[in-house]
């Protein structure tokens, strides 16, 4: 995955390059592990200590970044929370997507997930947990990039030319054995996903998992609102697994797809 949107440098004079740098201590925050101190944070957004002193200081001001009294690091607060309210609100739409990932679930045992995509990657808004002991399971907020992951590739596959060659210039890391780099390759996949109307992921994230995803549409979109995906271990996700999981999913979803379009 390529830089993040809030890293990108811009001369534009409608933008603020202390908004998007204030952003990204935010990001930066969200995904450490540990509080962080002043001069980890700077090194991290690469700039002085004195101003990510200053931005860390206007977020804990805003009441968005507190600071661990044991550590004396900075880390998120819990006010941030209210900014993601809006996003994963109980509506009723929200409501027939969590009883289609049920639904799966139940009748496959596995974690499965909903993704929406965002920008430069896909991020996971609502999940379900499985009852096999051994699982692969993602949390809310995780992101996932779009070259490598069947949930990325699927709902890259139905954006317009531009933000596919967007996606490609981002670059296309390798992360696993089978990771598709080239884009002559990677356009092709693309096709092939949307003509077929769901993706694999056959060791591209990682070496000893694959996934398969499929994708949720409303009313007449011609973009999907979003996708479910279930990731496992090779050990039992075999091929013709795959190809089960895959059947189930786009069962549940083609009713889902028929309730939301009720409802658009």
């Amino acid at each position: 995955m390529g830089r993040h949107p809030t890293q990108l440098k811009t001369a534009d004079p409608n933008k603020s390059t202390t908004a998007l740098r204030a952003l990204r201590v935010v990001e930066v925050l969200a995904e450490a592990r540990a509080p962080l101190s002043a001069s980890e944070v700077a090194s991290i957004i690469e700039t002085e200590r004195s101003t990510a002193y200053r931005m860390l200081m206007t977020l804990m001001e805003a009441g968005y970044v507190v600071r661990d009294p044991r550590t004396r690091g900075y880390r998120l607060g819990y006010k941030i929370l209210k900014l993601s309210r809006g996003l994963l609100s109980d509506d009723e739409r929200t409501e027939l997507i969590q009883e289609c990932l049920r639904e799966v679930s139940s009748r496959t045992g596995e974690a499965v997930h909903y993704s929406v995509l965002d920008r430069d990657c896909a991020i996971l808004v609502q999940r379900t947990k499985g009852t096999q002991l051994v699982a692969i399971d993602f949390h809310i907020g995780d992101r996932a990039a779009l070259h490598c992951t069947s949930i990325g590739k699927l709902l890259l596959a139905y954006e317009d030319a531009p933000m596919i060659e967007a996606a490609i210039r981002q670059g296309l890391p390798k992360q696993a054995r089978n990771t598709i780099t080239t884009p002559q390759r990677f356009r092709a996949e693309l096709l092939k996903v949307r003509a077929q109307g769901y993706a694999y992921d056959d060791f591209e994230f990682a070496d000893d998992m694959r996934c398969v995803a499929v994708p949720v549409f409303e009313a007449s979109a011609k973009r999907p609102l979003g996708g479910i995906s279930l990731s496992g271990p090779s050990s039992r996700f075999t091929l013709p697994k795959l190809r089960d999981l895959r059947d189930c999913a786009m069962e549940a979803v083609n009713a889902l797809s028929l309730r939301l379009r009720g409802q658009g």
